[in-house]
């Protein structure tokens, strides 16, 4: 029990590693690193490798599936969302509008999902 919670905090202090490089490179004017920092899949990336430890390639290759149809039917809206949003109301006010978006239509999707049992 113990051990696991280690492994659960290294994955926290891994991610959390990687949102403030992100955010270094944004803020000390190395937007080439950081967006294409945020464009590799490095979450997936990392949680792969972590799920591989103890899952199948078959675990794998059906979470991918799930993430790159999720992807189209809920980041691509969050990002557009944003796209819209921010010089119209504002930042944080896009984000939140986005994020509930992005919920809406990761629910729905999940839902549905899990229900056809692709």
């Amino acid at each position: 029990m113990a051990l696991d919670l280690l492994r659960y905090l290294f994955y926290f202090i891994i991610g959390g590693l990687v949102v403030s490089t992100v955010v270094f490179f944004e803020e000390s004017g190395y937007t080439f690193l950081s967006r294409i920092a945020m464009l590799f899949p490095i979450l997936t990336w990392l949680s792969y490798l972590f799920i591989g430890d103890f899952g199948t390639p078959q675990q794998i290759s059906e979470h991918a599936t799930f993430v790159l149809l999720g992807t189209i039917v809920s980041w691509i809206p969050y990002m557009y969302s944003i796209i819209y949003f921010a010089p119209k109301i504002g930042v944080l006010k896009a984000i939140g509008v986005a994020f509930v978006v992005f919920l809406i239509l990761a629910s729905i999707f999940s839902y549905a999902y899990y229900k056809i049992k692709l």
